[in-house]
């Protein structure tokens, strides 16, 4: 039968004095305590981790996917409980593209990793020589994921990793513990013993993961400052990376596009969980023949979504998960006002909503230089730039460090992949933004890290190229 959420949460959360208190994201009020492990608890489990790989590694692929289908059952099963904590913790609302929609995702994305064939590669055969790709597993992966949305990004790494054969200890976001400790319970009721554990430490635990000479592939997606140190850590371990790091990523909408046709997916590009998306679009460029109607038409689409706590159903925008990003996003709209930037709505918080709402909020006339533009908002504010030549627009989408997605909008598909072929990024989109697919391999450039994950290139991510040849 499936679990309440109590049974889960009970199974996860630790006793008040042993444990630290997790609030609600949208009321503040406690809604557990997570446990709070250390290095040697780290320790622990990798090396039970990798006393557990051979014989999970011996299963062979068909009896792993077998595991990760009952597994994807079971998040089925258990659906809302999960998402109701997830919404709680995190702040999503159950409603639209958010909490429900995140658990089902797992479930997608755990039996597309039990699905998706990796077949030895036939690599060279003449004059009686053969050679053949196969793909082993690792060893242990060691997945550091981050808080926006901490169910999903858990499992893009850690299905893979398990299909392959590695074993796997999680480490969590410290403002979302209890979502991938509920998510890893889930897992382990299908699961032998020690093949995944979730370690719920502090930013401690994360660097002792990045050095640690017994996990054999690190898997981190958050911000490119913490990427680098990850880097600076593994080196002298070699252990292989998949890194997705920031993004600021950027759209340009085409001269005379037709905006009525594409204002919802653009919406939801800028404001999909309430904008704290690594691939959300961050800077829209729009051409001066459409730019007065996109401004007006994200607007008013802003005014109009339902904002507030995410057990309340309608609602399909929430707060700010955390009090840090709240002030990120709150000092680069005023920076915006202070410059001259036309705040046509928003602009505030919405606190009688809550401690960390704030308003969908569209900014209008700012320049590149501003710093709504140059950095990662990672919140409900879109800074709208004019532009008048599709060239000028190009650079200035290329300006940044990072590369992690873009978009390019307009009528003509062609002439819109002919900009996107232009355009320095991991996934550029044509009339669609942050829309990912677990057949197709995602990934960053530049600053935005490097490694892909989904299909089978994310399946060979997490494996050991090994040649045969006779």
């Amino acid at each position: 039968m499936p679990a309440t959420t109590t049974t889960i949460l009970d199974a996860i959360s630790a006793s008040e004095e042993a444990g630290r208190p997790i609030p609600d994201a949208a009321t503040r009020e406690t809604i557990a305590y997570a446990p709070v492990h250390t290095v040697a608890d780290l320790n622990q489990a990798v090396t039970t981790a990798q006393a557990a790989q051979p014989a999970w590694a011996a299963l062979g692929h068909p009896e792993r996917s077998r595991i990760l289908h009952a597994i994807a059952d079971e998040l089925e099963a258990n659906l809302e409980e999960l998402a109701v904590l997830l919404s709680r913790e995190q702040g999503k609302p159950l409603d639209g593209p958010n909490a429900r929609f995140e658990v089902g995702a797992c479930a997608l994305w755990t039996r597309s990793a039990a699905d998706i064939t990796l077949e030895p590669e036939l690599i060279f055969d003449a004059d009686g020589a053969r050679a053949e790709m196969h793909h082993r597993p690792l060893g242990v992966v060691g997945a550091i994921g981050p808080w926006n949305w901490p169910m999903m990004i858990t499992v893009w790494q850690i299905a893979p990793s398990l299909r392959m054969g590695n074993t796997v200890v999680v480490k969590p976001s410290e403002y979302t513990p209890l979502s991938v400790l509920a998510l890893v319970e889930i897992f382990n009721r299908h699961l032998p013993a020690g093949v995944l554990t979730a370690i719920s430490g502090g930013r401690e635990v994360g660097a002792a993961i990045a050095a640690h000479t017994g996990i054999d592939k690190i898997m981190f997606t958050g911000s490119t400052a913490t990427g680098r140190r990850i880097v600076e850590s593994s080196a002298h371990n070699l252990a292989r990376l998949t890194l997705e790091l920031g993004g600021n990523d950027a759209g340009i909408v085409l001269p005379d596009t037709d905006v009525s046709p594409i204002a919802e997916k653009l919406f939801w590009g800028i404001f999909l969980n309430t904008g704290q998306t690594c691939a959300a679009l961050k800077r829209l460029y729009v051409h001066d023949s459409v730019y007065e109607e996109v401004v007006a038409t994200l607007a008013a689409m802003a005014e109009e979504m339902p904002m507030g706590p995410g057990l309340e159903a309608g609602n399909v925008l929430g707060p700010l998960q955390n009090q840090k990003q709240f002030d990120i996003v709150a000092r680069l709209v005023d920076d915006a006002r202070e410059r001259g930037a036309r705040i046509v709505t928003g602009g505030e918080a919405a606190s009688e909503l809550g401690p960390l709402f704030y308003r969908a909020t569209v900014v209008a006339d700012i320049d590149d230089d501003a710093a709504l533009v140059d950095e990662e908002q990672f919140g409900p504010a879109i800074p709208v730039i004019r532009y008048s030549s599709v060239d000028d627009a190009i650079s200035r989408a290329n300006a940044s460090e990072q590369g992690l997605g873009a978009s390019v909008w307009g009528n003509d598909t062609e002439a819109a992949r002919q900009v996107a072929s232009r355009i320095q990024a991991g996934t550029v989109w044509i009339n669609q933004h942050g829309t990912v697919n677990p057949h197709i391999p995602f990934g960053g450039v530049k600053a935005s890290g490097y490694g892909h994950e989904f299909g089978a290139a994310g399946l060979k991510a997490v494996s050991a190229p090994q040649v045969i040849s006779y």
